[in-house]
């Protein structure tokens, strides 16, 4: 995927997102559980490197700050970042179908069920620490060509070395892949970022997302999606897990806190889609977190079994109101967390995995036709209950498309296989979240 990806599609069929950056990686096999939900644990030590030779935090505030107006400043580098294109034309719908049905028609099974995976770039190569993006990289992309790639602080070291990871990635992508590579981070501002705030990254730091809810000003919440885009896009990548659209119903809940907007249900959904609209204005795609809301549960999810008692009627006059307007506005990605609901689902299983929780309730009570991404299934309330297989193939079953973050990359690669080859997941459910993602991606090329 070499040097720019352009434009990203907004999945519920509203329209196309401009998604300009270079693309590239390397990466580091660690304890990471972070996913996109914002706690992430420290990065191995580690040795290991790909084989091409590299190219050579401060409390948050709550405005922005200007950085250094440098050659190597992201901000500078993102300033020619496309805006987001509302709408598709229907000849723009019609073109990109007949591309990829002839995509899809090429593609082996193998690579279909590839095309569903967001992992870490040690978990697709094997290689203990990568900051770099050479021939290990090709060489896992040909064998599994993954959806997209999650990048963690470990990762991401100096500007220059990011820039050359997210293009030599990009391009290796390109060159192997059917499809375009998902390159993602989890940026939402506040106290979960991979790049603002730290030594050597001059680009604008915010407070934590309650605080700036607290003022409610859609225009200061503009303000944060639009200059995390712009560095984002400056440093290559082309998805952020942000914004947190979690409805803080719950005082006493821990893992989301000041993360939250704040505790009213159109507040938090007012500024979440400015912050939406701030990063696909900067040729980002945001993805609403966390279905069908963490803002009511106790427990955390990275650690075990987290729940909510409310009824699907409860949820809907607070959790869900983000999420049942995100999709009305035509928001085209949203990430199930691994939460269970058994007022809703009359069991324990968790969101991510549950088929009356993203099908029943996202996908047919709400409508939502676009992209369903999990919650990083390596996190405790999957990995202590499931093996990484089972998670994997009970998260398609459910209804999602993109799986992020196995604890075990090839086991639950193999996993997935085994269920389209035996017919436990059929080859039409495969095609279905493929045709999702490649729309998505597809339209990068479009603008």
């Amino acid at each position: 995927m070499g040097i720019a990806l352009v434009a990203v599609a907004v999945l519920a069929g509203t329209g196309i997102y401009a998604l300009a950056g270079r693309l590239s990686l390397n990466m580091e096999k660690n304890g990471n559980k972070a996913g996109a939900s914002g706690q992430e644990s420290p990065p191995a030590a580690a040795s290991a490197r790909e084989e091409r030779p590299q190219v050579t935090e401060t409390p948050p505030k709550l405005s922005v700050s200007e950085g250094d107006p440098s050659e190597d400043s992201a901000s500078k580098a993102a300033g020619s970042a496309p805006s987001v294109s509302e709408s598709a034309s229907p000849a723009q719908d019609s073109l990109l179908e007949e591309r990829l049905d002839r995509i899809l028609d090429g593609m082996t099974t193998e690579e279909k069920v590839a095309q569903l995976f967001i992992v870490t770039p040690e978990a697709l190569t094997g290689v203990d620490s990568v900051t770099q993006a050479g021939d290990s990289t090709r060489k896992a992309l040909e064998s599994r060509p993954v959806g997209g790639l999650i990048y963690f602080r470990n990762n991401l070291q100096t500007p220059e070395q990011v820039r050359d990871l997210t293009e030599n990635t990009a391009r290796i992508g390109r060159e192997v892949c059917s499809l375009p590579l998902i390159l993602s981070v989890d940026e939402e501002g506040g106290k979960v970022t991979r790049i603002g705030g730290r030594a050597g990254f001059d680009v604008p730091v915010f407070s934590n997302m309650w605080e700036i809810g607290a003022q409610n000003d859609p225009g200061k919440a503009y303000e944060v999606g639009s200059a995390i885009g712009s560095y984002l896009s400056g440093y290559g990548f082309n998805l952020d897990f942000a914004p947190d659209a979690d409805v803080l119903t719950n005082p006493d809940n821990q893992v989301i806190g000041n993360r939250s907007f704040g505790s009213d249900p159109e507040l938090v959904w007012s500024m979440a889609s400015q912050v939406a609209k701030g990063l696909k204005d900067q040729g980002i795609q945001p993805v609403y977190k966390h279905f069908p809301g963490h803002g009511a549960t106790l427990g955390d999810t990275h650690d075990g079994f987290s729940y909510t008692e409310k009824t699907l009627d409860q949820l809907l006059e607070a959790e869900l109101v983000p999420f049942a307007n995100a999709v009305k506005n035509g928001e085209s990605c949203i990430m199930a967390a691994h939460i269970a609901a058994p007022g809703v689902t009359g069991d324990e299983t968790p969101a991510s995995l549950s088929h009356a929780l993203i099908t029943g309730v996202l996908r047919e009570k709400l409508g939502f036709d676009g992209v369903v991404v999990t919650d990083a299934l390596n996190m405790g309330a999957i990995q202590n209950l499931y093996s990484s297989g089972e998670a994997a193939v009970a998260a398609v079953e459910a209804g999602a498309d993109l799986l992020l973050m196995p604890a075990d990359f090839n086991a639950a690669y193999e996993a997935v296989l085994a269920a389209v080859e035996d017919g436990t997941i059929t080859r039409e459910r495969l095609d279905l979240s493929v045709r999702r993602i490649g729309r998505m991606k597809l339209a990068w090329d479009q603008q």
